[in-house]
């Protein structure tokens, strides 16, 4: 349904997009693909379990928005739960990821980053890294990997 209504654009609004024009294809790539448009509010995504990782933190949610035609990397949005950890990890292949809500704080190898929503960050491949969402707000980001999803945790 369409309104004449003027709906305030919240502040990262205008970083999330811009962070999406360097993250994603570009209309020139997106126009030689066979992708069909594709809108979603990440309030009305359809939220499930993650996959069959069972050292995710216990009620962690992912709604599944594509794969990347060309490498097979996911495209998805996770939400963790409030004062929830995600264990130290690494993955084969690069992971870009935006905050969307809440505030996260992520170590990068030795590296402590305090991040709040239009954060965006580029985690390297293998760099091990973990998030820790502190009390009073789930979390919510969006991923998009260079490759298919893989998790290897280090421990301590």
């Amino acid at each position: 349904m369409y309104s004449n209504r003027t709906v305030a654009t919240p502040p990262y609004a205008a970083v999330f997009a811009v962070v999406c024009v360097g993250v994603f294809p570009s209309a020139t790539a997106a126009q030689s693909q066979t992708e069909a448009p594709f809108v979603i509010n990440y309030q009305d995504a359809q939220w499930g379990p993650p996959g069959n990782t069972p050292r995710f933190p216990e009620g962690v949610q992912t709604a599944q928005l594509g794969v990347d035609p060309d490498n097979g990397g996911p495209i998805y949005l996770a939400r963790f739960p409030t004062g929830s950890n995600f264990d130290l990890h690494w993955h084969t292949h690069a992971e870009y990821v935006v905050v969307v809500q809440g505030r996260v704080t992520i170590v990068l190898g030795e590296e402590t980053h305090a991040l709040r929503p239009g954060s965006y960050v580029v985690i390297p491949e293998r760099m091990p890294h973990s998030w820790d969402v502190p009390a009073g707000e789930d979390a919510v980001i969006l991923v998009r990997r260079r490759g298919p999803a893989d998790f290897h945790f280090v421990d301590p």
